[in-house]
């Protein structure tokens, strides 16, 4: 095969998967930008303001998310975020210890929400006194129903959160094949730049055009 044949093959060929890299890299980046478009529009429109520093806890300024945020709108992933684990998270552990249940979840207190229920139908039954069995269970009703809220707020926040990482990696990807169909791009114009510049009967593969065959040295026997 002629050299400059080979040359423009390689040339078309890298041509071809540079738009089709291109290609790619555009559709990357419309998920990417509507990833962070629906995120910051979708958030923002809950219109949920961090604290402003100077009304934060001790607790909560321990957080460096918080204090970075504080006083400004949670429009983005990363906002999210730092509210969902760092002030709901927070807000939610204090409310449970406070309530004299601490490190139960909305999950776990049911069970001792149960159990009250329980003791407070037996206490009933039996005749007895229900006055401290009612606190504990209107205590343990308001603790499971504030965390009820508070963790599915946080859940969907967190959901938000996960939703702008794909945005996130859709936009290096974009950046990954922009780069590589570049680089193709600049290949196949040095590999046209170079057919054209090669001589046309100069031969790569196969026997030379002119049917002529450099002398072969076979070694002797010894």
């Amino acid at each position: 095969m002629k050299r400059r044949t080979l040359d423009y093959i390689f040339s078309v060929g890298g041509v071809v998967l540079a738009v089709l890299l291109l290609v790619l890299g555009l559709v990357m980046k419309s998920n990417a930008d509507f990833a962070k478009t629906y995120v910051k529009d979708q958030l923002s429109a809950q219109k949920i303001n961090f604290t402003p520093l100077a009304g934060l806890s001790d607790e909560e300024k321990a957080s460096p998310c918080l204090v970075a945020y504080a006083g400004t709108p949670m429009d983005s992933g990363k906002k999210a975020e730092c509210y969902a684990n760092d002030y709901i998270n927070l807000h939610l552990s204090e409310a449970a210890a406070g309530a004299g249940y601490p490190g139960e979840t909305y999950a776990s207190i049911g069970a001792v929400q149960r159990e009250l229920k329980a003791s407070l139908q037996t206490a009933t039954d039996a005749g007895k006194p229900t006055e401290e069995i009612q606190a504990n269970v209107d205590k343990v009703n308001g603790l499971r129903e504030t965390q009820f809220k508070g963790e599915t707020l946080r859940g969907l926040l967190l959901t938000s959160y996960g939703f702008s990482v794909f945005g996130e990696k859709g936009s290096q990807a974009e950046l990954v094949c922009f780069l590589a169909a570049l680089t193709l791009l600049l290949a196949s114009i040095a590999g046209a730049i170079h057919a054209i510049r090669t001589p046309k009967d100069k031969i790569v593969l196969g026997a030379p055009v002119n049917g002529s065959h450099e002398d072969i040295k076979v070694p002797a026997h010894v």
